[in-house]
């Protein structure tokens, strides 16, 4: 019995000194971690301050400060067929929409306007933000330059891609802040609108097409394969059509004119609104 005693006494402390063992194991890992994050934060907290510091500030500041710009120059393009100041054009309800495919004589297909929609868009928002754009800027250096700042700038080029669901515009600005010795450089800014014009330009470009080879798109043909889509058909002169795509849920928009295959008068052919 007393033998049994000392063996159950000796696992006892056994396991004791094992435990203790283990215990210190696992305080000499959460040490190493905690001496790995440390030094982690000190070689790398000039970038980490940068991203989730100046970098988010100055483009958040540069996002606000274009949004509304952006917006409004995508909406002028969208309701006036893509140009902000179009030439061969139709005034439909005070509006000037552009032919994207037109011809002035009859019997015969239109030929496309801007063979390049999509670009052709692009660059009219490019040009249309350009001013505000170097107005955000300067306000992003005064901004910064309040705050104790050194700011060094360089004018770039601005660059509007129309994708699918949204707008992004890119202003290829290097901007460098400087204070107490820390040094922060961007190259670029980016602003984002939230937009369907990408898609309804792929709709109008089909639409265009039809136009073009055959004189005439049935509308509803789209509706049924596109449900959140509605098209609608306007005649408001003989031999001119004006087709507005909205989109049901966002209600983004892009209309356009077109003036193909037009029947000369006197055969009977009339049009209704």
């Amino acid at each position: 019995m007393t033998g049994m005693g000392k063996r159950g006494k000796n696992s006892v402390i056994f396991n004791s000194i094992n435990g203790k063992r283990g215990q210190v194991t696992i305080f000499i890992i959460i040490a190493v971690i905690i001496v790995a994050l440390g030094a982690a934060i000190y070689l790398f907290y000039p970038q980490i301050s940068s991203t989730f510091g100046g970098e988010q500030d100055a483009n958040s500041f540069i996002q606000t400060c274009i949004e509304d710009e952006i917006q409004e120059n995508v909406e002028t393009v969208s309701l006036q067929g893509g140009g902000l100041n179009p030439e061969l054009h139709i005034l439909y309800l005070d509006e000037k929409i552009e032919y994207l495919c037109y011809t002035e004589k009859y019997s015969q297909l239109c030929i496309v306007q801007r063979p390049l929609l999509d670009n052709s868009i692009e660059s009219e928002i490019e040009n249309g933000i350009e001013e505000e754009v170097k107005n955000c800027f300067s306000q992003l250096q005064s901004n910064f330059e309040s705050r104790g700042y050194d700011v060094t700038m360089r004018e770039g080029d601005i660059n509007v891609e129309l994708l699918p669901q949204r707008i992004v515009s890119t202003f290829n600005y290097t901007v460098t802040f400087d204070r107490a010795g820390e040094t922060q450089r961007y190259e670029s800014f980016n602003a984002i609108l939230n937009n369907n014009l990408y898609e309804l330009i792929g709709i109008a470009n089909n639409i265009i097409d039809w136009e073009s080879t055959y004189g005439n798109a049935e509308t509803t043909l789209y509706m049924d394969l596109y449900h959140n889509l509605k098209v609608e058909k306007k005649k408001p002169e003989y031999g001119t059509d004006v087709y507005i795509l909205t989109e049901r849920t966002t209600g983004d928009k892009f209309q356009f004119a077109t003036r193909s295959l037009v029947t000369a008068p006197g055969y009977g052919i009339a049009y209704a609104e």
